[in-house]
């Protein structure tokens, strides 16, 4: 069964705080609203990071968790400190309100809102090998110390964008620990191929964030080097079914993979207007609940 959600980043949330966000509350009913019953957790602090406080709130709309999210920076020197501190918060709520998943996303080279290089796009073979080996050691003591999967997403400006990095990044990486959160439109982003990761690599794909990308905006993005913040601004994760890749044709390949798995979408749309989410997300729920004819489990709009 593929279960389908949504996030709080189909709500252009980035930040844990930011007045240009949807609040959190309009969040979790409007979710609601378009159809879903299962979320991610989003940014830490975006939702109330006291157990309880999200229980009440979850409850209070019918909503399920399943996977917080934690950005690492492993490939530095002395990060490991910084990303655990992270984990510890984020493992603890995501364990305590039901969740079953980490997505680990790389810090990007770019800064997330001015887009301003902060260092090389291009890793050492020391960094590299410093980045694959202690995400299979936060992998490993997020399973045993919390008894969650690490799913690591690739990402726009980040040093695991392109489909050959996240080919390397596979090879290079222990599968008992560390499997793939197939984003669809990061892959697209780069002109990757998402059906194709499937079909190689079917038995790391733990994990769907489901996008899609507009092709000629993409194509500015390639000839202008655009920074991932002024791609999204000019909409280059743009509404299914207007991009690509084909969801229904991922979400097939997905379901012969012969296990459960959550498919969560993402539009990025920071800043957005409070209006612009909701609409777009009841059209993507109906699209999606009936674009594919893998076993997909997905609510009702309210």
């Amino acid at each position: 069964m593929i279960t389908i959600g949504s996030a709080p980043d189909s709500w252009g949330v980035w930040f844990a705080d930011d007045p240009a966000q949807t609040p959190a509350d309009r969040f979790l009913a409007e979710v609601k609203a378009a159809g879903y019953d299962w979320i991610e957790l989003g940014p830490y602090g975006y939702l109330p990071n006291d157990p309880v406080a999200l229980t009440e709130a979850l409850e209070a709309h019918g909503l399920r968790v399943s996977a917080g999210t934690v950005f690492s920076a492993l490939h530095r020197p002395d990060s490991w400190d910084a990303v655990w501190r992270q984990v510890t918060d984020v493992a603890s709520l995501t364990r305590a309100v039901g969740g079953q998943h980490i997505v680990v996303i790389p810090d990007l080279y770019r800064h997330h809102k001015t887009g301003e290089n902060l260092e090389s796009p291009t890793l050492t073979d020391a960094q590299w090998t410093k980045l694959t080996t202690d995400t299979n050691e936060l992998g490993r003591r997020i399973l045993d110390e919390y008894g969650l999967t690490l799913q690591f997403h690739s990402h726009a400006d980040s040093h695991i964008g392109y489909q050959r990095d996240i080919e390397r990044f596979l090879a290079d990486t222990d599968p008992a620990y560390v499997n793939l959160c197939l984003d669809t439109g990061h892959v697209a982003y780069y002109g990757g191929d998402s059906l194709e990761l499937i079909g190689r690599y079917p038995e790391r794909i733990g994990y769907l964030h489901l996008k899609q990308v507009d092709p000629e905006i993409a194509k500015q993005v390639e000839a202008e080097d655009l920074v991932f913040p002024e791609a999204v601004r000019r909409g280059v994760m743009c509404e299914p079914p207007n991009g690509v890749p084909d969801l229904g044709a991922v979400l097939d390949a997905v379901g012969t993979l012969g296990r459960d798995l959550y498919a969560i979408v993402e539009q990025d749309m920071y800043p957005c207007e409070p209006e612009r989410p909701l609409p777009i997300a009841r059209r993507t729920h109906t699209y999606l609940a009936g674009c594919s004819g893998a076993p997909v489990s997905i609510g009702a709009p309210s």
